[in-house]
This record gives C-alpha cells, sequence and structure tokens, in this order.
C-alpha cells in the first residue's frame, strides 16, 4: 500500500475527513494544508483507518501478536516476582532496623536519666559544702 492510501479507511472515517476539510478551508487554510489536518484528526480520533485487513496477513498478525503477549506476560512475572522479593527483603531489613533503634532509644534516654540524676547529686553536695564552709566561717 503507497503513502496516502485511503482504501483502509471506512467510508465513515472518509465522510469525517471530508467534513473536516471543508471547515479547515472556511477558516482559511489551503488545500494540502486542510486535507492533512482532516486525516490527521481522523487518526487521532479513531487509531488509523478501521477496515480489516484481508484473511491472510490477519492471520499472520494474530500470531506475532500471541508470542509477543506471551513474552510480555513472561517477563512481566518475572519482573513481578523479582520486585516482590526486592520488596520482601526490604520489609525484613526496615523492620529489624527499626527493632534495633527502638530498643536502643530506650536505653540512651536511661543514660541521660542517669546522667542528670549524678548532675544533680553534685550540684546538691557542692551546695552543702558551701553552706558548711559559711556556718564554720560564721563560727569563728
Amino acid at each position: 500500500m503507497p503513502r496516502g492510501d485511503k482504501s483502509s479507511y471506512t467510508d465513515k472515517q472518509k465522510r469525517q475527513a471530508e467534513h473536516i476539510e471543508e471547515s479547515e478551508k472556511k477558516e482559511g487554510r489551503g488545500a494540502k494544508a486542510a486535507g492533512r489536518i482532516a486525516w490527521a484528526t481522523v487518526n487521532k480520533q479513531d487509531g488509523g483507518g478501521k477496515k480489516k485487513a484481508t484473511k491472510k496477513v490477519a492471520k499472520k498478525k494474530s500470531t506475532a501478536k500471541k508470542t509477543a503477549k506471551k513474552a510480555t506476560r513472561k517477563s512481566a512475572k518475572k519482573a513481578a516476582k523479582k520486585s516482590t522479593r526486592k520488596v520482601a527483603k526490604k520489609k525484613t531489613t526496615k523492620k529489624s532496623t527499626r527493632k534495633t533503634t527502638a530498643k536502643k532509644a530506650p536505653a540512651k534516654r536511661t543514660t541521660k536519666k542517669a546522667a542528670s540524676k549524678k548532675a544533680a547529686k553534685k550540684s546538691t553536695g557542692k551546695r552543702t559544702a558551701k553552706k558548711t564552709t559559711k556556718k564554720a566561717a560564721a563560727k569563728k
């Protein structure tokens, strides 16, 4: 089929293209530009010519499509299996890291609390020492 052959289009598609071409000419476009726009619009709406091909060609295409579909299904299944494995691994690693961080967090809190208690004891110890020295100095 040579370029520009419209034999694969249905009568309805041809009528649509004619109508679009007429409206484009009314808007001031040239004959070539109007025709190009008309057929581009029909192709965009319908995806090209809609007439069915001959049976021989259709059979060849259908077998090619079937093998292509099978290949894509197989590759899709393999990809899905790999992705689920990766997701499962990621989830387990995330859970393990969460558990370790959750366990470590309270330990840090307790050390902070213990450190603050020690500091408080030291400061109270210093205060009492200062008070005793002041009292001793006052007695003298």
